[in-house]
């Protein structure tokens, strides 16, 4: 019987012999390398393409080759079925040291290699930065960026101790969903010298702010530590001025929401990002503060414990603060809800009884009420999530939902100033428009205001032009916005709680109680009719002449005599307002990814 023929096992490429893994007569199974090649400093097996027994070489070890000489002969016969390949790596048995190292690498920076550092968050009251990152995010759905980085300090410490001390450089973050929305979420790290920033963990700001931009990515940011770290030695600069990361993340504001949380201490380069967000959410423990205890020591400005520097009570009634929470579960939870009124309509959920909005405002002109019952009264059950509820207490702002679709609720509160607009009140809703236009949501006005706020005292607050960004941001706006005046409509003041004037919503409607006028009835009167009132002698006469006066001045500004000359549209049964609020949406709500770029230049961080 004549014998099989040989198999030519030849070069696919031109190389150098570097490794013959069998010799003569041995045998090789199919897919087994017999020889292995370098070309372009890589090693590449040739291959058995079935099962044999070597015959003759034809190179040894160092041989350089060309594509298609022969490199050795096979026998056919012996076994045919596939064996494993054996590629003779020792890493390639068993468990890879690479991919273990990288592992073990990874796991020094999990809380639970650190019990020190965790014991101590406990010790305050307090959860580590991961801890609230996996909270906030979809089981599952992070993927952390830079998490192998190290504090620039190898001038001054081992590596070995900053990779043990100081992971991630002290700034965990990447991209997750919240439920099942893609955002960048990051959280500096308290336990990694003080939540300082460090040049790497700038420039990893500067990567995720980016990839936030270009995937159009709400960012939600723990800001807890403190500004710039003066020990990362080894970088090579003198102040880091040119640092981007500020840049960056401010060109995002109007751009896709920015949601910033702060619990402990948060000052400096922490709060300068913090205040650059849309909201800031904090807990009870917050101290927010543009410079800390050591800033404010070295610039001999007293010597003052963390907990001093601007405390929540403080900054939640100056304004900073959009929503105050009692800790980081509750801030959390915040951002979450926040987040929900920027992702479009929601399933809806039942309103209140609607007949019951006809019996929240008194009959009584004069007689006070609470503005809170008749939003919440409005809009869906549990949908009314309101901001900056500490500050300028004579206007409410909040976020709300109609049938399920996101909107944003401006009103005033008769039980602060009578409704009068003070500077604080304007700037609180001028800047609250300005959100609600850059994300797309429409803007209901609540209008019970007998105008802005008068007087010597009142002008030391530069109202004239706090008062004017009413004005200028009303007449920017370009989402829908409507006005329902539920009492009072009087002045500058109403015109500024319609966008400008009657005219520039998309409705302007009153409740039965609606009452109008160029300015307040009672001072319209005292004004406009000095000469009549100053010919009756008698006192008490003129008391009587001047409550007539303003008893005909009210009934020529009820709501329902203003519809009549056209000056709004419709004096309405207050259980009927939700199908005119309806009216403001198009389907476009919430969509601000829509537009191709920024619908507004920014949101104005006041």
């Amino acid at each position: 019987m004549a014998a099989p023929p040989e198999l030519d096992v030849t070069a696919p490429f031109a190389g150098v012999v570097v490794a013959i893994p069998h010799t003569s007569e041995e045998h090789v199974g199919e897919g087994a390398p017999v020889v292995v090649l370098e070309a372009m400093k890589m090693e590449h097996e040739v291959v058995a393409q079935e099962a044999g027994v070597v015959g003759r070489l034809a190179v040894s070890i160092g041989d350089e080759v060309e594509e298609g000489q022969l490199l050795l002969t096979l026998l056919p016969g012996g076994e045919r079925a596939r064996t494993s390949v054996q590629r003779g790596d020792e890493h390639d048995q068993g468990e890879r040291a690479d991919l273990a190292a990288v592992i073990e690498r990874h796991a020094v920076g999990l809380d639970a290699a650190r019990p020190d550092a965790v014991a101590r968050r406990r010790e305050r009251g307090r959860r580590t930065a991961r801890e609230n990152l996996a909270e906030l995010l979809d089981e599952g759905s992070f993927v952390e960026y830079g998490p192998l980085l190290i504090a620039a300090q190898e001038q001054r410490r081992s590596r070995e101790e900053l990779i043990a001390r100081t992971p991630a450089d002290g700034l965990v973050g990447g991209v997750g969903e919240i439920e099942g929305r893609r955002c960048v979420a990051m959280s500096y790290d308290y336990t990694v010298l003080a939540g300082t920033q460090g040049m790497r963990n700038h420039n990893k700001k500067d990567r995720l702010f980016e990839l936030a931009e270009h995937r159009r990515l709400p960012v939600v940011l723990f800001a807890e530590g403190g500004g710039g770290r003066p020990g990362d030695v080894d970088m090579p600069i003198v102040a880091g001025l040119d640092c981007r990361a500020f840049e960056f993340f401010a060109g995002l504001s109007g751009l896709v929401p920015l949601v910033g949380i702060a619990s402990g201490y948060c000052f400096a380069g922490n709060a300068a990002l913090l205040g650059c967000c849309d909201v800031v959410i904090a807990s009870e423990d917050a101290s927010i503060g543009m410079g800390g205890p050591a800033m404010i020591e070295g610039g001999g400005l007293g010597v003052f414990a963390p907990e001093d520097v601007g405390p929540i009570e403080i900054q939640d009634a100056n304004g900073v603060v959009d929503v105050r929470v009692a800790d980081d579960h509750e801030a959390v939870a915040a951002a979450k809800r926040y987040l929900s009124y920027f992702i479009g309509p929601h399933e809806a959920r039942p309103a209140g009884e609607k007949e019951r909005l006809r019996t929240l405002i008194p009959e009584a002109r004069k007689r006070v009420y609470e503005i809170r019952p008749i939003v919440h009264a409005l809009f869906d059950e549990g949908s009314v999530m309101e901001l900056r509820a500490g500050f300028a207490a004579g206007m409410l702002t909040a976020l709300a939902r109609l049938d399920g679709r996101p909107l944003g609720v401006i009103a005033n509160d008769p039980t602060h100033l009578g409704g009068a607009i003070d500077a604080d009140g304007a700037d609180k809703a001028a800047r609250f428009m300005q959100l609600c236009d850059a994300f797309a949501l429409p803007v209901l006005f609540l209008c019970d205001t007998p105008g802005f706020m008068v007087g010597p005292t009142s002008e030391r607050t530069a109202t004239v032009r706090h008062f004017a960004r009413m004005f200028v941001t009303g007449a920017s706006l370009s989402v829908p916005t409507g006005t329902i005046v539920l009492r009072k409509g009087y002045g500058l003041g109403a015109q500024a709680m319609a966008g400008g004037g009657f005219r520039a919503p998309q409705f302007t409607i009153a409740w039965p109680t609606g009452e109008f006028g160029g300015m307040g009835l009672e001072g319209a009167v005292r004004l406009g009719m000095r000469r009549e009132l100053d010919a009756v002698s008698d006192e008490a006469e003129r008391e009587e002449l001047f409550e007539r006066m303003v008893a005909l001045a009210y009934e020529r500004g009820r709501g329902m005599n203003m519809a009549a000359y056209g000056e709004i549209d419709d004096v309405i049964d207050p259980a009927d307002s939700r199908r005119w609020i309806a009216t403001l949406f198009d389907g476009s709500e919430g969509d601000w990814r829509a537009s191709p770029g920024k619908r507004r230049p920014m949101v104005d961080a006041w």
